[in-house]
């Protein structure tokens, strides 16, 4: 039996995949954020980005709490992954489909967490699937597949509710089994 109460699930993806979005979909409170002003490449993106972590949690139907942590998306901060993923439930990987090569982003989320996800698991969520698409869920599975991974792929909405909900089960669904 999961013990919810006691752990946390993870929000990993590149800068702008929607990270801070999702997890202030879901919350019960507002989220903590380390949201500072952008500098770089990443100015090009959004206007502000996670340098720390997000923070907030949602209540299960039996009252147990799930803390929901969002790593930063830079890589510059990738110190903070190992610090969040311990003690962590599973991950929800959330990869920005306007990005040009998306498919790459993924793998690059997908090796650099392979240990946590060896040891708990993955579902992996593409936002921005109507703006500039690059890729199409079959793409992303393609390359799990060639990869000899299988990890459910959904299209999302990061401002979604309901979708994000949607990862959130499926990823209980895994842990269950």
């Amino acid at each position: 039996m999961l013990q919810l109460n006691t752990d946390k699930i993870i929000f990993t993806g590149p800068v702008g995949a929607g990270k801070t979005t999702a997890i202030s979909s879901i919350s019960d409170t507002p989220p903590v954020s380390t949201d500072v002003n952008t500098s770089g490449e990443e100015r090009k993106l959004k206007d502000s980005t996670t340098v720390a972590m997000d923070y907030s949690y949602i209540e299960m139907d039996d009252g147990t709490k799930v803390h929901l942590y969002g790593t930063p998306g830079q890589t510059r901060f990738d110190f903070m992954w190992k610090i969040l993923t311990k003690g962590g439930l599973g991950l929800v990987l959330l990869i920005n489909n306007d990005h040009p090569e998306p498919v790459k982003q993924m793998e690059f989320y997908l090796d650099s967490f392979s240990d946590f996800i060896d040891e708990t698991g993955v579902v992996i969520g593409v936002t921005r699937t109507s703006i500039n698409d690059q890729a199409n869920i079959e793409d992303y599975q393609a390359k799990l597949f060639e990869r000899n991974q299988i990890f459910p792929v959904f299209e999302v909405d990061s401002r979604s509710e309901g979708d994000i909900k949607v990862l959130i089960q499926a990823l209980l669904a895994i842990l269950a089994n």
